[in-house]
């Protein structure tokens, strides 16, 4: 019996209209691209002439300062997405793409979170009676401090703490969890509970020491726990842990330290500099697959990153005709079923 992998790669967009892509989204039939020259870019799958389904370039908004589009965020349940660029995060209506009125752009942001099980919301149903969604919740982490907010469908409401979070400069990286933060700065990781105001350090992000920056990853794994990525010299390390900075699950090892690591559950996938994709099961932590790097002399660099989209996303569908093959299914019987005879 042969195994059906977990993923085939399947080409979206041939092309983008603008400058390199710097970050990307999907949700239902929409694609999203942030590019380096600071365009913000929506392709919509449409139905051509010959009948064949495909992305095209719908709209395009340009932000303001030009300069990359380092985050993008879509949030589902509000048609909301929020854009970080030049230290500065805005807030777009999808799909249309128009600017939210009367919020003006967060200014002075390292990186910011928005709360994982917020985004996990879907977004309305047209087939059922329109509902108020509930607000949304992210944190932002300037310089010094953790600024907290929240978004509706009307307005952007910022929250002041009633113990102001401790941190240091430097933050790169952040996800959350309900009221737990793991952010990397430029040497940690670190576990901070904005309920009781506490930050305490993990483990480095750069075991090995030297002068070389490394990238730090992090990633949501369930309501309980994240997974973190530490190069140790050799190899690198993903170790699952809880909000309270406690090791759970196991430790998965990757051959290099990867240039990109995304989870869509029960999987962890990982581009590596070489530029083939490795797939580990977050239960087993097991290698379950790997994609060899791009063929025909292309260069590896050319994958630049891999990301997971929380709402999903339409493939066309005659590629994906394309992709079908036999595959043999073993059935199991069960013992209480009732033996039939001619």
């Amino acid at each position: 019996m042969s195994t059906v992998p977990p993923f085939v790669l399947q080409p979206l967009l041939s092309s983008v209209d603008a400058g390199q892509v710097s970050c990307a989204q999907a949700l239902g039939s929409e694609i999203y691209v942030g590019c380096t020259n600071g365009s913000l870019l929506r392709y919509t799958l449409h139905v051509g002439p010959d009948n064949q389904e495909s992305y095209t370039l719908s709209s395009r908004q340009n932000l303001p300062s030009g300069k990359p589009i380092d985050e993008l965020v879509l949030i589902p349940s509000l048609s909301r997405a929020l854009i970080l660029s030049d230290r500065q995060i805005h807030i777009y209506t999808i799909p249309s793409l128009d600017p939210l009125p009367n919020a003006k752009p967060i200014r002075n942001v390292e990186t910011f979170a928005v709360d994982h099980q917020h985004l996990l919301r879907p977004p309305p149903s047209p087939n059922e009676p329109p509902a108020r969604p509930l607000p949304v919740d992210f944190c932002v982490i300037k310089r010094t401090a953790i600024a907290m907010f929240s978004i509706s469908e009307e307005r952007l409401t910022y929250f002041k703490a009633k113990q102001e979070v401790p941190f240091q400069p430097g933050a790169q990286l952040a996800r959350r969890i309900g009221h737990y933060l793991c952010v990397a700065d430029t040497e940690n990781y670190n576990v901070v509970d904005m309920q009781n105001a506490q930050m305490f350090p993990l483990l480095p992000v750069n075991q090995a020491g030297g002068a070389a920056p490394v990238k730090p990853f992090i990633s949501v794994v369930s309501e309980t726990d994240f997974l973190i990525m530490s190069w140790t010299g050799e190899s690198t390390i993903g170790i699952f842990i809880t909000g309270d900075g406690d090791p759970v699950r196991g430790t998965l090892t990757l051959p290099s330290h990867p240039l990109s690591v995304c989870l869509d559950y029960p999987n962890v996938t990982a581009l590596l500099p070489d530029g083939s994709i490795e797939i580990h099961d977050v239960e087993t932590q097991l290698l379950v697959q790997v994609i060899p790097p791009p063929e025909n002399g292309k260069l590896p660099g050319e994958r630049v990153g891999v990301v997971s989209s929380t709402g999903g996303y339409l493939v066309p569908s005659q590629e994906q005709l394309d992709k079908l093959r036999k595959t043999k299914v073993r059935l199991a019987v069960h013992p209480d079923s009732v033996k039939l005879s001619s």
